[in-house]
């Protein structure tokens, strides 16, 4: 059986020239680590090349990186708002909605987790310091792979299935957050001060999961977060 194609969508330059598409290295490595072939899915990719490569994916990670532009759950933007790409919004609004049409398996991570809430009708926290401040640094100054608070997570889920764990220790580096939850979603895990964590939708076809945390850069020495992965993986093959 060939390993499951794994489209992984990438980050791009704001007012730089030139203008780059990239994609952390670790979202590769924890792909590949489960067993998957990544594939970058920059937002300069045409129509043509959307359609051509669509058909050969088997599942779909939304990565972290800039904040969606507020004017997609109607609001002015915060001051604190930064790097909006209406070409990467565009993109990847465009690949969770077709996702979540066809039953693609589905794992996103910190931005990707607020793309599929906004997706589905849902609104953010635009800076979660000056509009709902907490015990909690959400975007920590601690290296990406070393944990900085706990996470809860409910009980009978999803999500509590894949990483076995009821809680979990996890690293952060955002500063908007889920507030209103969209259509089909359910939050399944909180951090201490009440940020939502994570969601799944028990309604979809496929494989539906969002975290707010970046597990990619907690697999080499987290087996919750190669579970993450792994599950996905698992689900594209099952397909």
């Amino acid at each position: 059986m060939r390993p499951p194609l794994v489209g992984v969508t990438t980050s791009v330059t704001v007012g730089q020239t030139p203008e780059r598409a990239y994609v952390n290295a670790a979202y590769l490595r924890a792909v590949q680590q489960a067993g998957g072939v990544p594939v970058a899915l920059p937002p300069h990719l045409d129509a043509n090349a959307r359609e051509r490569l669509w058909p050969l994916l088997d599942a779909l990670v939304l990565t972290g990186g800039g904040d969606i532009d507020p004017e997609r759950f109607d609001e002015r933007p915060h001051a604190a708002v930064y790097d909006v790409a209406p070409a990467r919004d565009a993109l990847e609004f465009a690949l969770t909605e077709r996702a979540l049409g066809t039953g693609l398996p589905l794992l996103a991570i910190c931005r990707g987790i607020q793309v599929l809430n906004v997706t589905l009708g849902g609104s953010l926290v635009q800076d979660l310091p000056t509009e709902a401040p907490g015990p909690i640094a959400h975007s920590q100054a601690a290296p990406r792979e070393e944990p900085t608070h706990d996470v809860k997570v409910l009980d009978g889920t999803r999500l509590g299935a894949v990483v076995q764990r009821a809680e979990l220790a996890v690293n952060s580096f955002h500063h908007q957050a889920i507030r209103r939850l969209g259509r089909g979603l359910r939050a399944v895990a909180w951090a201490p001060d009440g940020v939502i964590e994570a969601v799944d939708m028990p309604s979809a076809r496929g494989l539906v999961l969002g975290v707010q945390w970046h597990p990619e850069d907690l697999v080499g020495h987290d087996a919750a977060a190669r579970r993450l992965f792994a599950a996905l993986v698992e689900a594209a093959r099952s397909r």
